[in-house]
């Protein structure tokens, strides 16, 4: 049997009601894949606003993933990049932000997404959720290191903190991650688009 096209699988994901029973605002998978993509981002969750919009990453931290990358808004929608968070749905609020991503979207959608995106050279590992599950027993004991480490994940992976305004004071306590990572970070983004 021929394998399903992007486009049917994308259009299936959109009915997807796996999880619907545990998320407060209903299903509203929020992605964006495109058989052209060379960058696979792997976020969370889509946030309230996100959630509203319909479009990944329309947030204050979408704003500062695109500054970390050195891209504008057009070129980070332009089918470029593979927007693919571990939870496609709002999963609600928690006391500190946002509640974890539910598991049943990468378990049911992530292997078959990968599949018909052959393109794909780079993938950024945004927050723990998608480090355990794309660096599995590579990953290191916490986020910190593992970010840290993130030249032992080349060439495919790069670790990062999610771009939250939550982890201003992650990143206040780790000036090295805007002086070590994001540039090199940048010339990854631009050689991968080139």
């Amino acid at each position: 049997m021929p394998k399903q096209s992007l486009k049917n699988l994308l259009a299936e994901i959109a009915g997807c009601t796996i999880c619907a029973e545990h998320l407060p605002l209903g299903p509203r998978p929020v992605l964006d894949a495109n058989a052209r993509a060379r960058i696979l981002i792997v976020g969370q969750a889509p946030g309230k606003r996100v959630h509203a919009s319909g479009t990944a990453w329309d947030d204050p931290s979408g704003d500062r993933l695109r500054d970390w990358l050195g891209v504008d808004a057009k070129t980070f929608h332009s089918g470029a990049f593979a927007l693919v968070p571990m939870g496609f749905c709002y999963p609600g609020t928690g006391k500190t932000g946002d509640l974890p991503p539910r598991p049943e979207c990468a378990d049911a959608w992530h292997a078959k997404l990968l599949e018909r995106m052959p393109r794909i050279g780079l993938t950024l590992l945004l927050s723990r959720y998608a480090i355990e599950r794309y660096l599995g027993p590579e990953a290191k004991r916490n986020l910190t290191e593992t970010v840290r480490a993130w030249r032992e994940y080349r060439p495919r992976f790069v670790p990062l903190p999610h771009p939250s305004p939550l982890n201003n004071r992650w990143l206040a306590k780790n000036r090295w991650f805007e002086t070590d990572v994001v540039p090199a970070l940048r010339r990854r983004v631009k050689r991968a688009l080139a």
